[in-house]
């Protein structure tokens, strides 16, 4: 669908979009903070892993598609996009959805993260690594360890749902503390998927979170993913923002290096209510707290979500601006 047939089809008047959206066109984002691009060690697993009975749902086909480096540099370069933080998969080898379990699973999440970290070291200023490990796993504070001086490691990709943790499980939560510590010895900017498996998982997990999880990173930058859910604007979500915004609220001063990404929380067909919404909750939070995120490639192409998409949030000209050129500060 382009861009004018979603302004179109949408029940938002023509002068309330008309100068967010002209803003938003000429400005392109600066960095995309959440991207991804398979290792081989992990595209061998893709067929065992989206066909385990441990899933608890299918794989999108994106998620398989053996794209590389280039295919995301060349879509950064259509749409504008300078710098991008690329997410290691590498914690799906020790996903417990993963059934039976690998015999080298930690091999293949260390040759992950090398391939990851390589990757970055070979476009400098254009992509940024992140490598990943499932928290739970015996190995983890050793792999984190192990990129702690390499200059092309900046930052740890962790995944709650994939991992398996459960932040009602006081077990859980301290070993995810201990993490914490062990990025904010090496330096490591935290990306964060922080919703889990429960049902009900909303502000309680997000209370937990920033009590007992966050004041473990001190002063590294940790960043939520798709703001708190897993992409879309379900209850669950909803749930969640409103509990960082209470919290928050509570404690204006706490975590001054917690931000949130965009990546995939709404898109082209999101309601007008619900992009009104979050844009309430972002200016409650504190629109400084939001980055661009794409998700990519699950997003499609980068020129459509990070321009077309978000041109349909309703923020004035300067938010948009600020938010369209928002880079966080790294080590």
């Amino acid at each position: 669908m382009t861009f004018k047939r979603i302004v179109a089809a949408s029940a938002v008047s023509a002068a309330l979009l008309a100068a967010p959206v002209m803003a938003q066109s000429r400005t392109p984002v600066h960095t995309d903070h959440h991207v991804h691009v398979h290792s081989p060690a992990i595209l061998e697993i893709l067929p065992a892993y989206c066909s385990s009975p441990g899933r608890i749902g299918a794989c999108d086909p994106a998620f398989v598609e053996p794209l590389t480096a280039d295919d995301l540099l060349a879509d950064m370069d259509e749409a504008g996009v300078q710098t991008a933080w690329m997410m290691s998969t590498a914690y799906l080898a020790e996903s417990p959805m993963m059934v039976p379990a690998l015999a080298d699973a930690a091999t293949r999440v260390h040759d992950a993260n090398a391939f990851t970290v390589a990757t970055a070291a070979a476009h400098p200023g254009r992509l940024v690594a992140f490598v990943s490990v499932n928290p739970l796993a015996p190995d983890a504070l050793a792999e984190i360890r192990a990129w702690k001086d390499a200059p092309y490691a900046q930052g740890l990709k962790l995944h709650l749902t994939n991992s398996g943790v459960d932040l009602r499980n006081p077990d859980h939560v301290r070993r995810l503390a201990v993490v914490f510590e062990a990025a904010s010895d090496a330096r490591l900017t935290i990306m964060i998927h922080m919703r889990t498996r429960a049902e009900d998982y909303g502000a309680p997990d997000v209370r937990i979170f920033v009590e007992q999880v966050l004041p473990h990173a001190r002063n590294i930058p940790v960043v939520i993913a798709h703001s708190g859910g897993w992409g879309g604007l379900d209850d669950n979500t909803w749930n969640a923002l409103e509990g960082f915004r209470e919290v928050l609220a509570e404690r204006p001063n706490t975590a001054p290096n917690l931000f949130f990404d965009l990546a995939q929380v709404f898109d082209s067909d999101t309601s007008p209510d619900n992009r009104a919404r979050l844009v309430d909750v972002m200016r409650s939070v504190s629109i400084g707290r939001f980055v661009p995120g794409s998700d990519w490639p699950f997003s499609g192409p980068l020129d459509d979500y990070l321009k077309n998409a978000m041109s349909l949030l309703p923020l004035s000209s300067q938010e948009t601006t600020a938010l369209r050129q928002r880079r966080i500060v790294m080590r």
